[in-house]
């Protein structure tokens, strides 16, 4: 089967996540570089990595590279490369998105239609036509130039991955599921161990968590672009990626997952979301201010977003705010927390420098994901969970 240079972007700073999760499934990364992460896979790997990834926004299916600094190059460089291997004749293709750093060519829609201009003359000349109807299946392209490098790849996802197809129900300001499922991973939390979000919104947190316990796909209940490439990706491929994640799925584990939120109308949302993601039977949603926030058992984790003040709370709030946090945290007996937030202040308010901390763009918000490392349970007997004893 044929291989190809996958590309998948991911927030800036969560690179290494991104990389563990190619890894884990099987494949070679080759280059890893600010927001993006390149494997190599055939089209099951194209398959596989849509169904399976947990942190990046799309898999993309790279076409090529090269350099150019006027239109002229754009439009060589783009008809030079081989479109008629990827697109067929009644394809329908087009520049979706174009982004442009430090480069001399910055103007999107110059790009863009420059781009599709050079498309259509290779086409012509590889097919014999003077028209194409453009009314099969889509091949989005997503440009990226960084230094004069144009970098060409056709979206494989479609609709951003982050779109699980659960989160029917949403808070103000939510956090991305790649963000959410990303920053778990960074954490030493396992499906054995307690998690509680005291600002659960619409349970973004509780239910990645949830279906990582339940070793369940992201991609599951969702449908991708690149299923109606025929020309590319046999169907077969499909099935089997499917296939393959229905049976990894065991929604018998038991977890101790909660969520929390002041907002009753929030919590029904929550309670809604987790039903479309088919783990409600795993997670404790409750309406609760983070003023009551306690459990009775050691070793647990907090990983939360809390209101940071640009979007929700009114900043001369955020001081008691995160005092109370802070309060609730050192009230609980050898847990750990992980906050992502952009308030500065969160440390001092809090009460404890954190032990690590990390800046991870949200979108183009710079946030900080503040680490309390708790310390490590002791070792147990098969089959006893963390937390079983107070």
């Amino acid at each position: 089967m044929e291989r190809f240079e996958l590309i998948v972007p991911c927030h800036f700073g969560l690179e290494a996540v991104m990389k563990r999760e190619i890894t884990d499934l099987g494949y070679e990364v080759s280059q890893a570089e600010d927001g993006r992460v390149t494997f190599l896979g055939d089209a099951e790997a194209i398959c596989r990595a849509n169904v399976f990834l947990r942190t990046t926004e799309r898999v993309l299916l790279k076409v090529g590279s090269f350099r150019a600094e006027t239109f002229e190059e754009l439009f060589q460089g783009t008809k030079a490369l081989p479109w008629e291997q990827y697109i067929p004749k009644d394809g329908k293709f087009w520049v979706a998105k174009a982004s442009s750093i430090k480069s001399r060519l910055f103007s999107p829609s110059d790009i863009q239609s420059i781009m599709k201009k050079a498309m259509v003359e290779r086409l012509k000349g590889a097919y014999g036509l003077t028209w194409f109807p453009e009314d099969g299946a889509s091949y989005p392209l997503r440009v990226f130039i960084h230094k004069d490098i144009v970098t060409v790849a056709i979206d494989t996802s479609g609709e951003s991955l982050h779109k699980r197809g659960y989160r029917t129900l949403t808070s103000k300001a939510p956090i991305t599921e790649t963000l959410a499922a990303a920053l778990i991973i960074l954490t030493p939390w396992k499906k054995d161990r307690i998690l509680v979000d005291p600002f659960c919104g619409s349970g973004t947190f509780p239910i990645e968590a949830a279906m990582m316990a339940a070793n369940m796909a992201p991609g599951m209940n969702r449908e991708f672009l690149s299923e109606s490439w025929k020309n590319l990706i046999p169907r077969k491929c499909w099935y089997e990626a499917m296939d393959e994640a229905n049976d990894l799925v065991d929604t018998s584990v038991e977890t101790d997952i909660q969520g929390y939120d002041i907002d009753g109308d929030v919590i029904r949302a929550a309670r809604a979301n987790a039903k479309a993601a088919g783990v409600d039977h795993l997670i404790h949603f409750q309406q609760r201010p983070v003023s009551e926030l306690s459990h009775p058992k050691k070793y647990g984790f907090l990983i939360t977003n809390p209101p940071y003040g640009e979007r929700i709370e009114d900043k001369k709030n955020l001081p008691e705010l995160y005092k109370v946090i802070g309060e609730r945290f050192a009230a609980l007996d050898s847990w750990s927390a992980y906050l992502i937030t952009a308030y500065e202040d969160a440390e001092r308010y809090i009460g404890r420098k954190a032990d690590k901390n990390r800046k991870i763009y949200n979108g183009m918000m710079k946030t900080y994901f503040y680490q309390y490392l708790g310390p490590k349970p002791p070792r147990r007997n098969a089959g006893e969970s963390v937390g079983n004893k107070a």
